[in-house]
């Protein structure tokens, strides 16, 4: 997974509260082979009525094509830990999620994927949705400045030092481990000579 430092891209909103993981992605889409890609399911009973696409839902209109940062109310990514929800995002193409409040687990599944998921001050999402109504803007993010740019406002995020870490040098959880490699060999060199009964005898 490569890692990024800023994003610039065409930012749509989601003006929806409680945007949950079982939304973002069906649970009977989630037999598809990962490497088959989620992106068409992405919030596939919310942007369609039976086999029809609603034409006037955010994410199906013709101006939000290739958009790559979503714009959302809070509470989003909440309920079940499905990482493929985090998986739907990222196959269609985005790389920052923006909202007031995100589920906890959602956040980090994100993060370990090179999502974003940029927390913003309420007052400050309301101000970048409305700048979003009359349709989609570009709009940059900045991960060292933990900053939303978009139609002149400049919206600070948090995150925290270790998610920037991950996210520019696109690690997950394991990539982190690894970058005690050598400690940690240390560490179990010096504890077998120690308590050389802690391991199972090599006969």
């Amino acid at each position: 997974m490569s890692g990024w430092q800023t994003h610039t891209g065409k930012a749509v909103a989601l003006p929806l509260a409680g945007v949950d993981t079982d939304q973002l992605i069906p649970a009977r889409f989630m037999s598809r082979p990962r490497d088959a890609g989620y992106g068409d399911y992405l919030l596939h009973d919310l942007r369609h009525d039976g086999d029809r696409k609603k034409p006037d839902f955010p994410l199906n209109r013709a101006e939000a094509q290739g958009a790559s940062i979503l714009v959302a109310r809070r509470n989003f990514g909440g309920g079940s830990s499905r990482e493929a929800a985090v998986y739907a995002l990222a196959d269609a193409g985005f790389r920052v999620v923006v909202a007031p409040s995100f589920g906890d687990i959602f956040a980090g599944n994100a993060v370990n994927n090179g999502l974003l998921p940029a927390r913003v001050s309420p007052e400050d999402g309301d101000a970048l949705l409305a700048a979003l109504e009359s349709g989609p803007q570009e709009a940059t993010a900045d991960l060292h400045a933990r900053t939303i740019s978009l139609c002149g406002i400049t919206a600070e995020f948090t995150l925290d030092d270790a998610q920037v870490e991950k996210l520019v040098n696109g690690w997950d959880d394991i990539d982190v481990t690894r970058q005690h490699a050598e400690a940690i060999a240390a560490h179990r060199a010096a504890l077998a000579a120690d308590r050389p009964w802690l391991w199972p005898r090599q006969d």
